[in-house]
């Protein structure tokens, strides 16, 4: 089973969804894409598998959305989605494509609901905050 995780390393939620994703026993395809940004072609088919709003998934915090003015409700969506291929730190993270679906990951324990094996007991989070996924499943 192939999991793809749209990773970036210098965020939390990214980091404890990945690490979520291996402590299900899977060992994820990582894309940081800030380094590799997704192509119009695959970020739109990512939108269209999570079945949100373009703006859904753009990035506030931290990022040129102000400046840009994005907020702007007359930008269309062909707009929006150059504006996250010209600034790729726009595109909200983590995205996880499994076979069992493709999710925004905010809060990082919305990858439990497409993880094949998504019950591997207590997992604790980067801040502490523990999340019980259920029994682990018997070896």
């Amino acid at each position: 089973m192939t999991i793809t995780i749209y990773h970036n390393p210098d965020c939390g939620t990214s980091r404890n969804t990945l690490a979520m994703i291996r402590a299900s026993g899977e060992e994820p395809v990582v894309v940081e894409y800030l380094k590799a940004p997704p192509t119009r072609a695959r970020l739109l088919e990512l939108i269209t598998a999570m079945d949100i709003p373009v703006r859904a998934l753009l990035r506030e915090k931290g990022t040129p959305y102000a400046e840009l003015g994005l907020a702007d409700p007359s930008w269309s969506d062909d707009a929006l989605v150059d504006q996250m291929l010209a600034h790729p730190i726009l595109i909200n993270r983590p995205i996880v494509e499994t076979p069992l679906g493709t999710r925004l990951c905010r809060p990082s324990e919305a990858v439990l609901a497409i993880l094949p094996n998504p019950h591997f007991g207590t997992f604790v989070k980067e801040d502490g905050e523990i999340v019980e996924t259920g029994a682990a499943a018997a070896p």
